[in-house]
């Protein structure tokens, strides 16, 4: 990973510690196909066999005595009667979609828990505006 973030000045990494896996590595990409060329140039070049996870994003949590803690596992949250509030990051997409397409996509926001804030027709198109959860659209929403 070292020798191939020099290269990448995206690639993020960090040790990370896992009980279920073990040691590895917490990596940061520009999306899917960059995970999955880094991914394929692990195994080709170094003869790695890799376990990758699913993405993830980052839980503001706040406990009852009001700290606040970012958590980026389950196994990190703590013991569910210090919750007093989870709170996970939203991502505002502006999306343009030809009106043909139009209920497919509001289809696609709803399934992934994406609350509606606008939609503005311009011509044959629409654009649509979704409040979505990051872990929705990191995961597969334009898929």
């Amino acid at each position: 990973l070292g020798k191939l973030s020099l290269n990448d000045a995206s690639l993020f990494y960090e040790p990370e510690n896992s009980a279920a896996l073990g040691f590895g590595f917490r990596c940061g990409f520009l999306g899917m196909l960059h995970m999955e060329i880094i991914q394929e140039r692990l195994e080709r070049e170094y003869d790695l066999d890799l376990i990758t996870t699913a993405p993830t994003v980052v839980y503001e949590v706040e406990k009852t005595d009001g700290e606040l803690l970012y958590v980026d596992s389950p196994a990190k949250l703590p013991a569910i009667n210090d919750i007093e509030e989870i709170r996970e990051p939203i991502a505002r997409c502006n999306i343009l979609v030809p009106s043909d397409y139009l209920g497919n996509v509001i289809t696609l926001c709803v399934e992934k828990r994406g609350l509606q804030v606008d939609m503005v027709y311009h011509g044959n198109q629409v654009a649509v505006t979704y409040d979505i959860p990051m872990a929705e659209v990191v995961l597969d929403f334009f898929d």
